[in-house]
Parts: structure tokens; sequence; C-alpha cells
């Protein structure tokens, strides 16, 4: 399987490593850490150097709770940032919602845009959606992920029921509306959306069934990377998981991504980019032998 993003066609023959760079104040994990520019073009070509495939580039928290940012904001933040990433010699992603900001990263050359909301949301005062701009580029790649509800009220009132059909359901649709706008299934990467608007069990309930994806034939791409099921699962509070404290995080973190590779992830989204590495290898130099 290919991914075809923008400058790169991606080979997904072999798990790819997507590297988190956060330019926010308030991301539940790393907030702040990363949010002067200096920063984050340095954090970017550490990822890089670190074995990242791909850099994934966020102004905006959407931690549970997290409130909209203003579209200017968000420029001021991720332009800089994309400017240097484009040179760096991998795909380069940018995590937004906001159509405004998805032209703006395209135009300085961004090759991916992953977005939250599936290219739902319908706040741009133009009224154009996200969908548009995706359909309208000739190659970038696009990632649609499962969201319940929104980052204000998704902790609020969790996903009921049967979860695989209804997130199967969902991210079918919205594949299929943007192919029937002309953009190829080569272009486009699903992710289940692991903690937005899921419980702790639920969360782990798509972890198991994962697999179930595979047949809609779509890249695959899973964000567990220091979300707080796993600190539930290992009778961590959350606040050790989510603090800068790397040694309460790391390891279920690194654990949760080889776990989504083993049920057929494509793509693992991670803010511990040498480690998920290193474990990858290992489990690549088991299955060359089975």
């Amino acid at each position: 399987m290919q991914w075809q993003t923008g400058r790169y066609l991606v080979d997904l023959a072999s798990p790819k490593v997507m590297g988190i760079v956060n330019v926010t104040p308030d991301s539940f994990s790393d907030g702040g850490q990363h949010a002067s520019r200096q920063a984050a073009l340095a954090h970017c070509e550490r990822l890089v150097k670190d074995g990242a495939d791909i850099l994934d580039i966020g102004g905006e928290s959407t931690r549970p709770g997290a409130q909209e940012l203003p579209v200017e904001e968000e420029l001021e933040r991720v332009l800089p940032v994309v400017r240097h990433a484009v040179t760096l010699g991998v795909p380069v992603s940018v995590d937004t919602y906001k159509p405004q900001v998805m032209q703006a990263v395209l135009d300085l050359g961004a090759d991916i845009i992953n977005d939250v909301w599936a290219l739902r949301w319908a706040g741009d005062t133009s009224g154009r959606t996200g969908a548009d701009v995706v359909s309208q580029h000739r190659s970038c790649g696009v990632c649609l992920m499962h969201m319940h509800r929104n980052p204000q009220t998704m902790q609020a009132a969790p996903m009921e029921g049967d979860l695989m059909p209804q997130v199967l359901s969902f991210l079918e649709h919205s594949a299929q509306h943007l192919r029937g706008l002309g953009v190829e299934m080569t272009r486009i990467c699903i992710d289940p959306g692991i903690g937005f608007g899921k419980t702790v069990q639920q969360n782990f309930a798509l972890l198991a069934q994962q697999a179930a994806l595979l047949p809609m034939g779509y890249a695959v791409l899973a964000g567990w990377s220091r979300k707080s099921s796993l600190a539930a699962v290992t009778e961590r509070s959350l606040s050790t998981v989510a603090t800068l404290d790397v040694r309460d995080r790391l390891v279920p973190s690194v654990t949760a991504a080889l776990l989504a590779v083993q049920n057929g992830a494509h793509v693992v989204r991670v803010h511990d980019v040498r480690e998920t590495v290193q474990a990858l290898k290992v489990f690549s130099a088991m299955q060359q032998q089975c």
C-alpha cells in the first residue's frame, strides 16, 4: 500500500512514525514545551534525526475542553514552523480543521492535512470547507479522524453502544464524500480517533478490533501517544502520564503504538519518536523470521 502525500509517495509496506510537533501552550502532554518558534524548529530537526518518517505540526490543542483558537493566531503559530519543516526531507502534516489554515500551509508546501473533524467543520465565514481545499489540491494527503461531538463536549457524553460499526460507518461516509469530489483513494488515511469521545474500555475495544478498518482499503493511522486511557490501565493518575515526566508515559505509549502496528496500523502518531522507532525495529526483526 502507498499513501500519496503531496511531494511524497509514502510506501506503507513497513509502518511509518509520525512525530508530533505541538506549537501550543496548552496541549495535554507537552503544552508550552515547543511553543516558541526556535524550540519548535529545533524539535522538528530532532524528530527527523530520531527517525520520524513524517512530521505533524499543530497550532491548536484538541484536548478535552479545549477552546477554539482564532485563525490568525493559529496561522501565526504554524506557518513559520511549516516553512522550515518542508526543507527537512520528510512529508509535513498539519493538524488543523480550519480551511483557511489548510490552504495557507498547502501553499507553503505542506503535504498532509490531518483533521480531527474529518473535514466537517463549518465555521469558516467564507463558506469554504476543508473538503473544498483538499479536493482542489492536486496531490495532498489527508487523514480523516472519527470524533464524537467536539473537543468541548466529547468527554462529557462519550459514545454509547457498539463502537466499531459506528466508527466504520462514519469513516466510510467521510472518505466516500471526499472521493466523490475527485480525491483518489491513495490520498486518504483514516484514524479511529482514540480518546475523542470514547471511554477507556471503548478505546481498547477499538485497538482490539482495529483490523476491521483494513478492508476499507485506506491507510490507517493510530494515535495513542500519552492518552489518558493508558494512565487508567496502568493505575497511574492522568497527571503523571500527561505531565512532562517522560518516564511515566513512555512505556505505555510505545507499547500501544506497537500493538496498533501489530493490529494493522500503517502510521503511528507519537511524541516519543526515537523509542517508538527502536521498538518497531525489534518488531520488524521478529516479523522477518515468521
